[in-house]
């Protein structure tokens, strides 16, 4: 097939009812998002939900068993042809960052502008080594680079020819989590900088919320929602996506009204009419931070165990239902595993899903 036009930016790739799988098995099934221009999309799920084999059906890497993906209205992979992955003019980082050990960090940011001018090649080189933070290193090789060096080393080799798209593979996770939390939200900066479009596949959620504009959450090859970080987590679509997405209890409850239910936290009114017909038995989603800690409640629970946050404790405790729920409590609030405590509920908004 004709190759899509370099060097331009990319207006929207759809994805309609994609299934990938090898010999007949499907892994992922009917996936189908968007992703616009200057958009940075995210595959999120638990390891072996099919998101990485998806990112390679993108790039051109897997085959389709049925469905297609189109760049700006062009089709790129369907079931009768394919672009080739050369010609898609894709750019992608992997978890193995594989930069080449033999050449200088300017030489591997410049091994996909072979057919820049030497001049044109050394001005993007140059700019890129100022944008990644990385002027000066031109001469070096990347073993003397620490591993968040290399990770941006890799992006700016990536993105040096200007491709209509970036797709990155778990780049992160070979990090520390504290250089992880340091250098994910440069390297959005450094691709808004750009406006470049990116997809990134992560299984860590703070990493998907931190980069991404727009979240597709995956189980089992299927994806359960596409939205904002802010949609995913407040208003999950799935029972899956529900206890997938932060921390999180299912509470039994019971429909009391158009804005109301009563469940083991006693009557709880939210603020939107959830749609459940009175007497409804349903799954109540109990956020950490749907339950404070307060000493004057007469509503109380009992510590069952405590995790330490810095800023903060989450609490298990237990109430009067033996039902445990988390409970968000500042950090000189430091009270004892067994100990009675006083609980507030602070629940809003009511996500529930049928019982």
């Amino acid at each position: 097939m004709t190759p899509l036009p370099p060097h331009e930016t990319l207006k929207e790739m759809t994805l309609t009812k994609v299934t990938v799988g090898y010999d007949g098995n499907a892994i992922v099934k009917e996936a189908s998002f968007q992703l616009r221009e200057g958009q940075i999309g995210c595959l999120l799920g638990p390891s072996g939900c099919g998101k990485s084999t998806l990112l390679r059906a993108i790039a051109g890497f897997e085959s389709l068993m049925s469905g297609d993906i189109k760049v700006d209205g062009e089709v790129i992979s369907s079931t009768s042809h394919t672009v080739s992955p050369e010609h898609r003019y894709i750019g992608m980082v992997f978890q193995d960052i594989a930069l080449f050990p033999h050449l200088t960090i300017a030489q591997n940011i410049a091994f996909g502008l072979s057919t820049w001018t030497k001049e044109s090649a050394q001005e993007r080189v140059d700019h890129l080594l100022s944008l990644v933070g990385l002027s000066g290193f031109q001469s070096r090789y990347p073993h003397s680079l620490s591993g968040g060096q290399q990770q941006r080393v890799a992006l700016a080799r990536a993105i040096a020819p200007k491709p209509r798209l970036l797709l990155m593979d778990e780049p992160f996770s070979g990090l520390d989590a504290k250089l992880r939390e340091e250098l994910v939200p440069d390297i959005r900066k450094i691709l808004q900088h750009e406006k470049m479009s990116a997809l990134l596949v992560t299984h860590d959620q703070m990493e998907a919320f931190a980069m991404a504009d727009q979240v597709s959450v995956m189980d089992a090859g299927v994806i359960h929602q596409t939205g904002s970080p802010y949609q995913i987590y407040h208003e999950p679509e799935t029972h899956f996506v529900a206890g997938f997405i932060g921390h999180g209890d299912f509470l039994s409850a019971t429909v009391c009204g158009p804005d109301c239910v009563h469940s083991d936290l006693g009557t709880i009114r939210g603020d939107l009419d959830h749609g459940f017909a009175d007497n409804t038995e349903v799954d109540l989603l109990i956020r950490p931070d749907d339950i404070l800690h307060d000493d004057d409640s007469e509503f109380v629970g009992v510590i069952v165990s405590k995790l330490f946050r810095g800023s903060h404790f989450l609490y298990r405790v237990k109430l009067s239902s033996e039902k445990i729920v988390y409970c968000f409590a500042s950090s000189h609030h430091n009270h004892l595993v067994g100990q009675e405590i006083g609980l507030s509920v602070h629940l809003d908004h009511l996500v529930m899903f049928p019982r």
